[in-house]
């Protein structure tokens, strides 16, 4: 779950690691390295953070319905119980 600034982050740190006397082509490089970076993590098949939230978000909605299901259920049993079974 990366984006866009934490691939430039990577970027910006191998381009640190450039040495000096190629400093005229530190930027050609630092997008070359985020292009390939990119291209890598997109072949990962991975989602991004905002895709990650909204299912985390979707995900908690649907256990608190459960939640709600099962003491909706948990009360009806109840209910049949106390008349003795009967219908």
């Amino acid at each position: 779950m990366m984006d866009k600034q934490d691939i430039d982050q990577i970027a910006l740190r191998l381009v640190s690691l450039v040495p000096p006397g190629l400093a005229q082509v530190q930027q050609d490089l630092r997008t070359n390295f985020r292009d390939v970076l990119a291209q890598g993590l997109r072949r990962l098949d991975l989602v991004t953070r905002e895709e990650f939230d909204v299912q985390t978000q979707v995900l908690a909605r649907t256990r608190a319905k459960v939640d709600e299901l099962e003491q909706r259920v948990a009360e009806l049993e109840a209910v049949v119980a106390a008349r003795g079974g009967q219908h």
